[in-house]
């Protein structure tokens, strides 16, 4: 008895639940939960999947999202870069400067030498021997660096004593010597050719002036190593668009 009533129960809530179905969608209101937009969808066609996907935090890699993979860095530079030109003109000063010891050159009239390398010595040992052996050269390095220079350059870089003097701490030091001499002005058309070239050649004794002589000559046996029509058709040939 107690089971045929629980049933007759069941069927009228079902019959009930059925008829509130039929009037909701008969007055045209939406059910709260729409199958055009379940929380758990059964199935989709290709396109809506699709269209999911690339409003995705997780969209397709084509769409630009969250996981597209980094831009690949821009390839190197062809030759003409400034770059180029810059390295270029450091190893045109490298040969009238430093000849082919290059990085670890060390002034031919210096009798005393330093104990290593110069690319195996700290800026810190490097003015130590020049402390200590006064009355002789000290140039050193590719670029030729006297004293006075190489301790403004280091205070201007804020180089530390145990720092080695590398060819990288070498090219960084004589970067700022060429920016001295206007190299910006001279790539952007500011300064002249010719004003460049002379200044380089206060820098660097090797370098000849338009006379052909170093703007040293006379002074401690400083003497141009190369001649004016090469270093003028080196700087030409970096530079052909500047006057």
């Amino acid at each position: 008895m107690l089971f045929r009533t629980l049933c007759s129960v069941v069927a009228l809530c079902l019959s009930m639940v059925a008829t509130h179905a039929e009037t909701v969608q008969s007055a045209g209101i939406l059910p709260v939960i729409s199958t055009r937009g379940s929380l758990l969808p059964v199935s989709h066609s290709d396109a809506s999947i699709a269209t999911r996907r690339s409003a995705s935090l997780f969209r397709d890699k084509s769409a630009g999202g969250l996981f597209t993979p980094i831009a690949p860095r821009p390839a190197p530079q062809p030759f003409g870069s400034v770059h180029d030109q810059v390295q270029r003109i450091l190893d045109l000063i490298a040969r009238a400067e430093a000849g082919p010891k290059g990085y670890d050159a060390v002034q031919y009239g210096a009798k005393i030498q330093p104990r290593s390398p110069p690319t195996q010595l700290t800026l810190a040992e490097i003015e130590t021997w020049t402390r200590s052996t006064p009355r002789q050269q000290h140039a050193i390095g590719r670029y030729q660096f006297i004293p006075a220079t190489l301790r403004r350059l280091v205070k201007d870089q804020r180089l530390t004593p145990d720092t080695r003097f590398s060819p990288q701490v070498q090219d960084q030091l004589a970067h700022q010597l060429l920016v001295e001499a206007g190299l910006n002005a001279f790539t952007n058309g500011t300064m002249t050719r010719g004003d460049f070239m002379l200044n380089l050649a206060k820098i660097w004794a090797g370098l000849p002036t338009a006379t052909g002589r170093s703007y040293y000559k006379g002074v401690a046996n400083n003497k141009a190593t190369i001649s004016w029509d090469h270093f003028y058709r080196e700087i030409t040939a970096l530079f052909p668009g500047q006057a």
